[in-house]
């Protein structure tokens, strides 16, 4: 093959059982590497999972890392929306609104019912809220500053499609049941691995592509003949991965092995 062992350097834990992947681990302070690590650190033109603590200063650096556009995004939906937005990439109309008269700005600019979310940290479908009225509104706002508002886009069922290093390595529908509008599997969504567009896999690898993302698992619904991407989850749920046998270790082993990330 075209590397040596453990060539390759990271610091998170992401790739430690690769044999092609040395780990060094996370130090709050760098004086507290090894020199031999520090010297490993400085030589290597690429490290994967510089982890939120060394993203920006390897980037300072001029280093290049794996994966890009992962930190900054990760569970940060005003980010993704700003990315979305200038990027032209189809996402459901979204707005975001701080200060004062908020609720009056958002009812000039969406009529119900519209998705409101918790913009920062929440994930597995928590802080996700399809209002319908004014007391849903007045009770989100009491606990939401910023507010993200989206329209809302009526389907059953979207997908989830991870895309490590430009490619799909795992697609599946999640279906939503009959009384919750969210797909999430951690609230009772339901897997189907059956009749996945082939338009849906090359949309997906066009956002992931176009937006910078090595590693995503990427939310696509389809309305009325067009794919919208919902949003962009760095931290993804294994369920679909056991259900079809498959292990996101092996995936990045392997990746990392041949090349590929």
């Amino acid at each position: 093959m075209s590397f040596e062992p453990r060539s390759k350097i990271a610091l998170g834990k992401r790739l430690r059982s690769c044999p092609a992947v040395r780990s060094l681990g996370v130090r709050l302070d760098p004086d507290l590497y090894p020199p031999e690590h520090l010297g490993l650190i400085r030589k290597s033109a690429k490290i994967y999972y510089p982890t939120h603590h060394y993203e920006d200063v390897l980037l300072a650096l001029r280093k290049e890392v794996f994966p890009r556009s992962y930190y900054r995004y990760l569970g940060n939906k005003i980010k993704q929306t700003e990315l979305f937005t200038l990027l032209d990439i189809p996402h459901p109309r979204t707005q975001i609104y701080y200060g004062k008269n908020r609720k009056q700005k958002i009812l000039k600019d969406f009529t119900y019912p519209f998705v409101a979310k918790i913009p920062v940290g929440s994930s597995q479908g928590r802080g996700v809220f399809l209002v319908t009225m004014d007391h849903e509104l007045d009770r989100y706002l009491h606990h939401a500053a910023p507010a993200y508002i989206q329209e809302y886009l009526s389907f059953n069922r979207d997908l989830r499609i991870v895309v490590i290093g430009g490619q799909v390595v795992h697609a599946y529908w999640r279906i939503g049941k009959k009384d919750d509008f969210r797909h999430n599997v951690s609230q009772g969504a339901s897997i189907s691995f059956e009749d996945i567009p082939d338009e849906a896999l090359d949309f997906a690898v066009f956002v992931a592509t176009r937006c910078g993302f090595d590693e995503v698992g990427l939310d696509i619904c389809l309305v009325k003949g067009k794919f919208y991407v919902l949003e962009a989850n760095m931290v993804f749920g294994l369920v679909g991965f056991r259900l079809a046998n498959k292990d996101i270790h092996d995936t990045l082993d392997g990746l990392a092995l041949s090349n590929k990330i």
